[in-house]
């Protein structure tokens, strides 16, 4: 890969992620099949290296449990792309299971009609009993006592995450557009309201239009780009939304936290430190190579520890196969904001970053309810560091939208890794003029008042 930057360069491109890649990638085939360019057109800026920040650390699951439409449609696209290259990208279609108690089952079913409108296959089962049967068949040892819906995706699952990201870059690369590691933006040529240039650790780079797709680092990009402050920062990471009304309702657009995630923001894995899943060969193809899960509820979370109650209103977790062929990557709900944080450097290396042993009594205690093989084992996990700061929106749903005539930002309020195709949505709105399926995203919503819908679910962002 070169690192002669370019003098000019029609459109440039911030990030070597997800959102970044995915960018650059169907932007480069959008302006080749519309006659406008070609993919050498296109350049990628990444201070690091590709998959370096969010993107690299992600847990990898691919789902489609949103209440909200709009964010199904951009699964549905995202799912899309995974399938069409599932060797390239790591991907394994196992399916998603969503396991709920009677006060998320109603928002199951609506998923699920909405799943059916869009071509998504999925199924959902009613009832207590009917859904313990149903889990039963898949993992000999559920308990399901207290919930009363299962929503089944057989589109999703999970994937590698370096795979993805460097599969990205490779289908990028192959239109032509360029992609230069090691090289940071510092600041912005803006006249008469334009990006004239991009400012870079190596030099200035004329411009046509400008990309961002940052992740964390989305506020720092705003910031730099001189647009209007709603409402003080709390973190570097955030962005205020234009509109200073709405900043200060909602303390801005963007909120840092430092989620209680495993494997994807903060990063890292459990596993039993003797045995691994269990000592029962059968149930371990089952739990490893079956599905994805994800259980909410609403009992009392007790530790299999020491018995104390960890939390006594809605928690959840989700979960799949570890790297090591055994173990799991998994999530809790998030934490407390993490108000002035260091993003760098980004992941578990930073401490500002980690949670800790919190977190592992958390998750595997909610193990330990839902599969009896855990149950008495608290002591016996081993765990990796868990690291990374994701910044969500006023409405923990992503802002997709032009910030300056020639200037775009994808924020995605830490939904990133598995909205892969959203770049594609992103090619269709600059390129082809216009892509209805982002106007959820604008950042119009909030000055209008027009959210997006909320489930009973414990998570915010589901």
């Amino acid at each position: 890969m070169t690192r002669e930057l370019p003098e000019s360069a029609p459109y440039i491109v911030l990030g070597g992620g997800v959102h970044g890649l995915s960018s650059a990638y169907h932007l480069a085939r959008a302006l080749q099949e519309t006659g406008q360019g070609s993919g050498g057109d296109v350049i990628v800026l990444e201070k690091n290296r590709v998959g370096a920040g969010a993107s690299g650390i992600a847990c990898g699951v691919v789902r489609n449990f949103y209440f909200s439409p709009p964010m199904a449609e951009v699964i549905r696209v995202s799912v899309e792309l995974f399938e069409s290259d599932p060797a390239g990208f790591g991907f394994h279609g196992v399916g998603y299971i969503a396991a709920v108690p009677e006060v998320q089952a109603e928002d199951c079913v609506a998923i699920q009609r909405h799943q059916a409108e869009i071509g998504y296959r999925s199924e959902v089962i009613r009832g207590e009993r009917a859904c313990q049967e149903h889990m039963e068949a898949i993992f000999p040892d559920w308990n399901g006592a207290g919930l009363d819906a299962v929503l089944h995706e057989y589109q999703g699952g999970w994937a590698e995450t370096d795979k993805t990201v460097q599969n990205l870059g490779r289908l990028a690369r192959a239109e032509g557009v360029r992609i230069f590691e090691g090289v940071e933006v510092t600041g912005f040529d803006i006249r008469d309201g334009l990006v004239r240039a991009v400012d870079t650790s190596e030099g200035s780079i004329e411009t046509e239009f400008f990309v961002a797709g940052a992740g964390p680092w989305g506020g720092h990009v705003w910031r730099m780009l001189g647009l209007p402050a709603g409402g003080a920062c709390r973190a570097e990471g955030q962005a205020d939304v234009a509109d200073r009304r709405v900043a200060a309702r909602r303390g801005g657009l963007a909120t840092a936290w430092r989620s209680r995630r495993s494997r994807s923001s903060p990063t890292g894995s459990c596993r039993r430190a003797t045995t691994g899943w269990t000592t029962s060969s059968s149930c371990v193809t089952r739990l490893t190579s079956r599905r994805c899960v994800h259980l909410d509820h609403v009992v009392p979370l007790v530790s299999d520890r020491d018995g104390r109650v960890i939390e006594d209103g809605a928690w959840g977790i989700y979960y799949k196969i570890g790297r090591r062929g055994f173990g799991v990557r998994a999530a809790g709900c998030r934490s407390s904001s993490a108000p002035r944080r260091r993003l760098e450097p980004y992941g578990h290396s930073n401490p500002d970053h980690v949670v800790g042993d919190e977190f592992t009594d958390y998750f595997t205690s909610g193990l330990a309810w839902a599969h009896t093989r855990f149950r008495g084992k608290g002591l016996e996990w081993h765990t990796d560091p868990h690291g990374g700061i994701g910044a969500f929106t006023p409405d923990n749903y992503p802002v997709v939208d032009y910030v300056l005539p020639n200037a775009y930002m994808v924020m995605d309020s830490n939904h990133g890794f598995k909205m892969i195709g959203l770049g594609k949505l992103v090619a269709n709105d600059i390129v082809g003029g216009g892509e209805s399926r982002l106007d959820p995203f604008r950042l119009s919503r909030y000055e209008h008042g027009v959210t997006h819908a909320v489930s009973n679910s414990p998570y915010p962002w589901n």
